[in-house]
């Protein structure tokens, strides 16, 4: 930006990808994430899913906060901070993760990636610089480093990724297990590729300088153009991310640090995370009242349900019958799901009437009429969409 450009603080940083994505969005269906310019679509939303659910797609992930932990202290400060035991990941690994205020409440959720014996990144989805900040008071041997913007990142999903970075020469990629870590060389630097992703399928992240993304790209494009390459945006990915039964925040969860009305936010237990409280280890951020929270059981549960017909419960209240005189809770996320063929949805629900009757009223509009209407809902255990590749090593070979 021109200095005289009065503005110039206020505009939207470009990602490392953007002249190439620039070229492919020809809808210009921008929006913003983190102060970036990121795609919403580039051509249409449900062209995009079904390109990640059948063959590739690229969604860029540099607007992710991405943070370097570094020195003898970054294990223990960490394993303070998340309420996973961070002694259990091993090197080249990566391992999903959340941590919590001293009241229990959700700050946020991410990945850990442990690079070597006193090296970590954390990844996440909004800014945590000063809460990282606080939780290394105390630690006299750790560096925290704010990497989001040197570090460029594309995530690569769908049955047919490994395929492609097979034919981008990436040698025994089919042999990395899912949350495994590899490096490898390209051009003048290195790219480090990770088994991880938000669409519930098959797929990869790949991290290099941001000075080598655009090389980056080329190469993995060249590789693909054979298997039906294409970039996706966030509306692709959250259909993706629902039918996986993924959080999401602003939509399963508020920010702790960002709410205001008390207990608005919510706690592992109540988002079905408390696979990933682990009280065995030492003390961590929030571990009393979480304690105190299993003991009693959370007022709230997220559940998975499937709605009878094909209108998504956006924003539907749920009852506990079907005269809708009992409300039991809100419905967080919803959808059709192509994939699965089913009235799909999470929802929030009090956890004493989880096991009961489910009632969803849907409110819609067809032809500029508004209608209403009251559904059974179902509860579901597992995921909506988990194929097998998106564990298989190797992948099956597409």
């Amino acid at each position: 930006m021109s200095a005289t450009d009065r503005f110039a603080g206020e505009r939207l940083k470009l990602s490392p990808f953007y002249p190439r994505q620039a070229e492919l969005n020809i809808r210009e269906a921008w929006s913003s994430w983190n102060g970036y310019k990121f795609a919403e679509y580039y051509y249409d939303t449900e062209y995009e899913y079904f390109c990640i659910r059948n063959l590739c797609g690229t969604y860029d992930i540099c607007p992710m906060q991405k943070y370097e932990i570094r020195g003898p202290d970054a294990e223990a400060m960490l394993n303070r901070m998340v309420t996973r035991d961070v002694r259990k990941i091993r090197e080249q690994r990566v391992a999903y993760c959340l941590w919590c205020t001293d009241e229990g409440r959700m700050i946020d959720d991410g990945t850990i990636f442990r690079l070597g014996p006193e090296r970590f990144m954390l990844t996440c989805g909004s800014p945590c610089t000063a809460w990282l900040r606080k939780s290394a008071y105390g630690f006299d041997n750790v560096t925290v480093k704010d990497i989001s913007d040197e570090l460029a990142a594309l995530s690569l999903q769908g049955p047919t990724s490994c395929a492609v970075l097979k034919n981008l020469g990436l040698e025994a990629i089919d042999t990395l297990k899912p949350f495994g870590i590899r490096d490898y060389p390209l051009g003048n630097g290195t790219v480090t590729v990770s088994r991880t992703g938000f669409t519930g399928d098959l797929g990869y992240e790949l991290w290099i300088e941001k000075d080598l993304a655009l090389e980056l790209w080329d190469a993995l494009y060249a590789a693909g153009q054979h298997y039906g390459i294409q970039p996706y945006g966030e509306a692709a990915t959250n259909m993706a991310r629902l039918e996986a039964a993924f959080i999401m925040p602003a939509m399963e969860f508020n920010e702790a640090l960002r709410t205001v009305r008390f207990q608005h936010d919510q706690t592992p237990f109540e988002l079905n995370l408390g696979w990933l409280v682990d009280f065995g280890k030492p003390h961590f951020s929030g571990r009393r009242a979480l304690l105190e929270e299993k003991r009693k059981g959370p007022r709230y549960t997220l559940v998975k349900l499937d709605i009878e017909g094909n209108r998504p419960a956006e924003g539907a209240h749920v009852y506990a019958n079907r005269r809708c005189t009992k409300e039991i809770g809100y419905v967080t996320s919803a959808m059709w799901s192509p994939a699965v063929k089913a009235n799909i949805a999470l929802a929030m629900i009090e956890t004493q009437h989880r096991n009961g009757p489910l009632w969803a009223e849907i409110y819609y509009e067809k032809e500029l009429r508004q209608h209403s209407r009251v559904v059974q809902c179902t509860l579901k255990k597992k995921p909506f969409w988990a194929p097998a590749r998106a564990r298989a090593t190797p992948p099956p070979d597409l």
